[in-house]
């Protein structure tokens, strides 16, 4: 169990309230999300959100940490998971038939209370 902002939590839990806290992030900064915890046959995606400032879809891989023993959350996004993040988006781009769609695939990193908005990370 992982303890912090006052409560336990198991890392399904963790990742869960980091989603939480990505969401209503994105949204103050000019995201609608349009989709969470989408499942595909090609993989899962985390936060699918439109970014009304450079007006462009972007798939978004969520990772939250408490400390940094084990490294930096965005390091857990390694080739494979872009790999399989990239197939699940042209999954649900084909599904919504958006191909032509202007897209971007960024990473939030949720380290303690700190949230970093990393866009274009891969």
């Amino acid at each position: 169990m992982k303890e912090q902002w006052g409560f336990e939590m198991n890392n399904l839990e963790l990742g869960k309230y980091g989603e939480e806290l990505a969401a209503k992030f994105l949204k103050k900064n000019k995201h609608k999300i349009l989709e969470q915890n989408i499942k595909l046959k090609t993989g899962e995606i985390d936060i699918i959100a439109f970014d009304k400032i450079e007006k462009c879809i972007c798939f978004i891989e969520v990772k939250t940490r408490i400390g940094d023993s084990y490294g930096l959350p965005r390091e857990a996004v390694g080739l494979t998971r872009q790999h399989r993040y990239r197939n699940a988006a042209i999954s649900y781009l084909k599904m919504k038939k958006l191909l032509n769609a202007k897209t971007r695939f960024d990473v939030i990193e949720i380290l303690d209370d700190n949230i970093t908005h990393i866009k274009n990370a891969f």
